[in-house]
């Protein structure tokens, strides 16, 4: 069995030269899209100098600003990836469980938290409890706020992805694992759950991007992440609109990073794949054949 997916056949002469033709009209319509903005800036005094100064002469700039922002978002995202994880994996094999009960509990609370806007839960979370409670302490109450709200929705988001991940696998996968009598709940961890989480690792890092990103929210409960920080800079030196382009490059940089890593991980466990799973699967083929024998003899 090739252990690539081939979606799409390679194009060919014509195919190639109207990508590279799109590619150059893509590349001029950004250039020009860039054009219109800098000239729209410079109009407004957005390319002053003055305004732009402080983040390279200024060393307070990122030490009382932008890194204590940094730090923030990145704190909330990795609490909120980790505990969303685990949220999605324990949600995502009950929706696949064989006990109808614990599949339809599952299932209900996963398109609930999924229906839900991720600010309005986060509003909720912190109006509604965090800020009133002994639970956590006054400045801990908005970053609490932040994570569960990224916990509840993006978990939902990944049970999700567990469920068809393993819905995708080819039927063999399943019966190798029964009739070699592994339970459907040891085929599911052993056998099924490992692929489909290794076949679902792209949209996965979507998803560690969407929680990054989506940290920014926490400006609406008074959490300092970094967007709170360059309004809060914006407003100290005059200067909101490079404040804020300064927070989007960090941003686009945080999650390129992220996507950079999430491919290594990705290469890296389709390498470790190739000889001990090939391995396993010949195993299960192989007693799999050795019981259709035993039947037919």
């Amino acid at each position: 069995m090739s252990s690539e997916i081939v979606l799409f056949d390679s194009p060919g002469p014509k195919a190639r030269r109207r990508h590279a033709i799109l590619t150059v009209v893509g590349i001029v319509l950004a250039a020009g899209v860039a054009y219109l903005v800098l000239r729209k800036m410079n109009e407004a005094n957005q390319l002053d100098p003055s305004l732009w100064s402080p983040f390279v002469t200024d060393p307070e700039v990122w030490t009382q600003y932008l890194l204590p922002g940094l730090w923030g978002t990145i704190k909330a995202a990795a609490l909120a990836v980790v505990f969303a994880g685990i949220f999605g994996l324990i949600f995502g094999m009950g929706r696949l469980s064989a006990n109808r009960w614990i599949r339809g509990f599952c299932g209900v609370v996963v398109e609930f938290f999924r229906s839900v806007p991720v600010l309005l839960m986060m509003v909720f979370a912190y109006f509604g409890y965090f800020a009133t409670s002994d639970l956590v302490s006054a400045n801990t109450a908005p970053l609490a706020a932040v994570v569960l709200g990224l916990t509840l929705y993006n978990g939902s988001v990944i049970a999700e992805l567990v469920r068809s991940g393993v819905y995708s696998l080819p039927k063999g996968q399943g019966e190798a694992g029964l009739s070699i009598g592994l339970s459907p709940a040891q085929t599911l961890r052993s056998i099924q759950l490992p692929q489909a989480l290794t076949a679902m690792l792209p949209a996965l890092v979507g998803q560690l991007v969407v929680v990054l990103k989506d940290t920014a929210l926490g400006v609406v409960i008074t959490y300092p992440e970094l967007l709170n920080a360059a309004r809060t800079l914006g407003s100290a030196y005059a200067n909101t609109v490079p404040a804020y382009l300064v927070a989007g490059l960090i941003f686009i940089v945080m999650n390129y990073a992220l996507t950079k890593v999430a491919a290594a991980v990705e290469h890296w466990l389709k390498q470790r794949g190739q000889g001990p799973r090939s391995a396993n699967l010949t195993g299960v083929v192989d007693a799999t054949a050795v019981g259709v024998r035993g039947l037919e003899n």
